[in-house]
């Protein structure tokens, strides 16, 4: 097996990740920020999937979907930023084959996972403010868990294939990939020979993924906007309104750096190596830090039981203090 920097016949033995082009000797200084919006990421994440699971008044179609979304955004944070920091930490640059594959498929079938949920969510907010009276017999909890595993299954069939098609390539040439993780489009480039199937299946996935959802997403909320326009109160239109603008900030911060760096792939050669780089980091991190953020910020619920929780966790260490004097 030749080196990553060499000429290859058939499957690389690693590939060589790349941070952010121009800026390599500021990576050091560069890592601290990211990981402290890993942890905000983790921290946040977690807390909305514990603060949903402890408070049985929480036990609802909306925050199932919403601890749902927060596990998916632990998940694929922590398949990616790990690794991206022992990229700017310890200049860890060599990925191997088999993992890159792998970290290739969860970041594709979660970020299909997250924009199923978005549909999800945007489908619960059409019938709770178009249909309220109907709201508790359509969305069930058997039926949320059954959309749950429905965007599992749909997410892992649809890009499954994925490193399949890109195990048939044959690579040759420098094996230096232009983000700091492993990405279909970034991998199929690099490859010399028909590459084909891997252009017509991964926008075909694309299309069939996020593009139908991000549509059908836009289509629940043109709904929603001409029953809110009907309601007769000011005070009503903007109560109903208010219960979409978390959900629509957290649509607009998925799909607007997914669309980007889809357009950075295909049409952005003559850019800087910096964009891309810039515009990877930016699809993968800014969703996980700002869901939390966002939802605990609109959701005075989470807010509640957050602090509820804390506050009893503090009596609780007070009182096992005043025990032991």
């Amino acid at each position: 097996m030749s080196p990553p920097g060499g000429n290859h016949s058939g499957p690389v033995s690693s590939f060589i990740l790349r941070g952010l082009p121009g800026w390599e000797a500021a990576h050091f200084w560069l890592a601290f920020p990211l990981c402290a919006m890993y942890l905000v990421a983790v921290v946040g994440n977690a807390t909305i999937i514990l603060v949903v699971k402890a408070e049985a008044s929480l036990h609802a179609p909306m925050y199932f979907f919403l601890c749902l979304l927060a596990a998916v955004d632990l998940a694929l944070s922590t398949c990616t930023m790990p690794r991206i920091l022992s990229l700017f930490w310890l200049e860890d640059t060599d990925i191997s084959y088999e993992m890159c594959l792998l970290q290739m498929f969860f970041i594709h079938s979660l970020s299909g996972i997250e924009s199923t949920v978005l549909l999800a969510m945007a489908v619960d907010r059409y019938v709770a403010i178009c249909r309220p009276l109907q709201y508790s017999a359509i969305l069930t909890l058997s039926v949320t868990a059954k959309v749950g595993l429905v965007a599992v299954v749909r997410s892992v069939a649809f890009f499954l294939p994925l490193p399949l098609l890109i195990d048939r390539l044959t690579f040759c040439g420098p094996a230096t990939l232009n983000h700091s993780y492993c990405l279909h489009q970034d991998l199929m480039n690099l490859a010399c020979g028909g590459i084909l199937p891997n252009v017509v299946y991964g926008l075909v996935a694309i299309l069939l993924v996020m593009g139908l959802d991000s549509l059908l997403i836009s289509l629940s909320y043109v709904m929603i906007l001409r029953s809110v326009l009907q309601l007769r109160s000011r005070e009503e239109r903007l109560r109903a309104a208010g219960t979409c603008v978390a959900h629509l900030c957290i649509v607009f911060a998925f799909y607007v750096p997914l669309i980007g760096l889809s357009v950075v792939h295909r049409y952005g050669q003559g850019l800087h190596p910096l964009v891309q780089g810039t515009m990877s980091n930016i699809y993968l991190l800014v969703p996980p830090v700002l869901n939390p953020i966002v939802y605990g910020a609109r959701t005075k619920e989470i807010r509640r039981q957050a602090f509820r929780i804390l506050r009893a966790r503090r009596g609780q260490r007070r009182g096992t203090q005043g025990d032991t004097h």
